[in-house]
């Protein structure tokens, strides 16, 4: 692989993990969003796969790992694309409801529709996309590195 697919890759997951923080974020806005009678907002979940072009580069191949390396074996050719966003869907758990008789958003019981967003769930995503990003940057300046070095070095 060449360095500028390798930026590519990396490239492609900082965007993805960026497009990831963003919807959390937005998450977390509106945990407490009511937009009416029986309805409110929605948890987004942002549904990633492998970037076209991929599928060029598939397991199973030879592949052995020792605990701090992975060797993929002869015939292992192909192209790495990245990740893709796929799409940005709603997460179809229940909604919550909370008993405010005096709301005026409540319901004929008293209940008013809250979102099925959870803070904790939402700020634990929120690291693991953070750590996930942080790792792309440093692929990528690992990647820019190694290329300076070999310009360096063909001087």
């Amino acid at each position: 692989m060449g360095m500028y697919p390798a930026l590519g890759v990396s490239a492609t997951g900082l965007a993805a993990q960026r497009l990831r923080m963003d919807v959390i974020a937005n998450n977390l806005a509106n945990v407490d969003s009511s937009t009416g009678v029986g309805q409110a907002y929605r948890r987004k979940v942002v549904v990633m796969g492998e970037a076209p072009g991929s599928a060029e580069f598939r397991l199973p191949r030879p592949v052995a790992a020792d605990g701090t390396n992975l060797n993929v074996g002869a015939g292992a050719e192909g192209d790495l694309h990245g990740v893709d966003v796929q799409q940005i869907a709603e997460d179809a758990s229940p909604l919550r409801k909370v008993y405010e008789p005096g709301n005026p958003l409540a319901d004929a019981q008293g209940y008013v529709t809250k979102s099925n967003v959870n803070p904790v769930t939402e700020m634990v995503d929120m690291v693991a996309a953070t750590r996930s990003y942080q790792a792309n940057v440093t692929a990528f300046d690992a990647t820019k590195n190694m290329a300076a070095e070999t310009l360096r070095l063909l001087q």
